[in-house]
């Protein structure tokens, strides 16, 4: 493979990051990336935004939002590429939200096998988890796997999503 130089295309990036480019645009429409512009109007990276992508690609396939995303990657340096201590800061604030997240994954992994050989497949009438819908009033889909989730009211007295 060639060296990159210091400023790729989006071609370039979209080829080395394993990103499609359109997902790219989104991207850097979001603020998660940014490029340079040149005279003809063409998009040009700094090759540190392969690493961005690099976390975002790692960050969405542990089903971290990209609201969470956009919001470490703001912790960066904008003025020069982030040097390692800045990704061990950014590693450091995600390390918590994980543990949460990997506590809630193994809570489906654990509970979901009990709920599907069930069968009945509705925290409504499980006698298992949910015995009497008590858990109804917190609002619709899988309160139980779900309980950090904001919920608000909704019209017919139960919460829904916020």
């Amino acid at each position: 493979m060639a060296v990159l130089s210091d400023h790729i295309t989006i071609t370039e990036l979209s080829a080395r990051s394993g990103v499609a480019a359109s997902a790219l645009r989104y991207y850097e429409d979001l603020g998660l990336i940014a490029a340079e512009r040149t005279s003809g109007n063409q998009r040009r990276y700094r090759r540190s935004v392969l690493r961005r992508v690099a976390v975002i690609r790692a960050a969405r396939t542990m089903g971290v939002p990209l609201s969470a995303i956009a919001s470490a990657l703001r912790t960066l340096p904008g003025s020069r590429d982030p040097t390692p201590a800045d990704w061990e800061r950014l590693s450091q604030r995600w390390h918590r939200e994980l543990d949460a997240r990997i506590a809630v994954l193994e809570k489906l992994r654990d509970q979901l096998s009990s709920c599907i050989g069930c069968g009945c497949l509705s925290l409504e009438r499980c006698k298992i988890f949910n015995p009497d819908d008590k858990v109804s009033v917190e609002g619709d889909g899988p309160r139980l796997l779900m309980p950090d989730e904001p919920r608000v009211a909704t019209k017919r007295g139960s919460r829904g999503r916020a």
